[in-house]
């Protein structure tokens, strides 16, 4: 199985889009398709629960997130990724990204895995529902226990720097970090990036807030933590130097939250490079060798940016791979 395709397909890995357009841009254009308005209350809750053995698990939605279409693929030919949109029902050049955070409850740790985007982009308002939507589940902020980032872009960390979950949490609480993640942060490089106006400016600002305002309670880990039984933590690198995936196993089931080690158009072309990956060419080995081993293991995969709740097995099709999303339990 390859991540390679065609040269057809293919544009430098070097060369950003030239015209990316704004965030504001994307959710005016996205807000427009809506001609008469979005309820003003959540008609369904935003989270849905199930088990993985005996750990109790929840997928919350933070939100989603309004960005350029061409994030999914900037290594690919315009039209090709354009056809691809076209073939899922979306539009050519604006994207609505599901943004998903997990809970966990195991060995009576309560685990908080990713904390949204907190209202570090101003463009966004549709995201920073964590707090919100934690507090419709019954969830108490206080109860937390752990928090495991994935990695530092905003939309996963960003969540704990709002005044109202940062003055709830415990003092006592255990934040895991890949070692490699905090000395990405101290300087870290965009040269590979393709990213809408004003991202990279404040991806670096939140990292550095995030990493002064907790740099007390970071319980920094080389490659692999078990944070509770049958929550392990795992540095796959990639997408961030630091990012990781959790593995949770219990009683002969598994499941694992991809961070953004996955994406939706990832299956069907895990080789397409997305626009917030740092390094594209080892994003892409650690995703094709990531979907290869849940295809093999048939365990059930969930990922930030995947369509909510996002809880899905993955396929081997042909050379590569196919999303099976899995049954809504009710």
């Amino acid at each position: 199985m390859s991540a390679q395709s065609s040269s057809a397909t293919r544009r430098s890995t070097t060369a950003a889009e030239t015209n990316m357009p704004s965030v504001k841009y994307c959710a005016d254009k996205v807000n427009a398709r809506y001609r008469h308005g979005r309820p003003d209350s959540e008609l369904v809750p935003s989270r849905y629960a199930l088990k993985v053995g005996e750990i109790d698990v929840m997928v919350v939605s933070d939100g989603v997130l309004n960005l350029p279409g061409a994030m999914l693929g900037h290594n690919v030919d315009p039209a090709v990724r354009a056809a691809w949109l076209n073939d899922m029902f979306l539009p050519p050049d604006v994207l609505e990204w599901a943004l998903n955070v997990v809970m966990v409850r195991s060995g009576g740790r309560t685990i908080l895995i990713d904390a949204g985007m907190g209202m570090e982009f101003p463009d966004l308002p549709r995201s920073g529902k964590l707090a919100q939507r934690l507090e419709d589940a019954g969830i108490d902020l206080s109860s937390v226990t752990d928090v495991v980032l994935t990695h530092l872009h905003m939309d996963h960390c960003g969540g704990l720097l709002v005044d109202v979950v940062r003055e709830r949490l415990r003092k006592d609480l255990r934040v895991h970090l890949a070692v490699a993640e905090t000395k990405f942060w101290e300087a870290p490089d965009f040269s590979r990036v393709s990213m809408p106006p004003g991202f990279p400016d404040a991806l670096r600002r939140t990292a550095k807030n995030f990493l002064k305002e907790y740099h007390s309670r970071l319980r920094p880990f080389e490659n692999e933590f078990e944070v509770a039984p049958g929550v392990l933590v795992q540095r796959t690198g990639g997408h961030t130097p630091g990012h990781s995936v959790v593995r949770l196993a219990s009683s002969g089931d598994r499941l694992t939250f991809a961070g953004d080690a996955v994406f939706q158009v990832g299956f069907e072309h895990p080789d397409w490079y997305n626009g917030f990956e740092h390094d594209p060419e080892e994003a892409a080995r650690v995703r094709v060798r990531l979907l290869r081993e849940l295809a093999a293991n048939r365990e059930s995969l969930v990922a930030t940016h995947l369509s909510f709740p996002s809880v899905c097995h993955v396929a081997v099709a042909g050379d590569v791979f196919r999303w099976v999303p899995g049954p809504w339990e009710y």
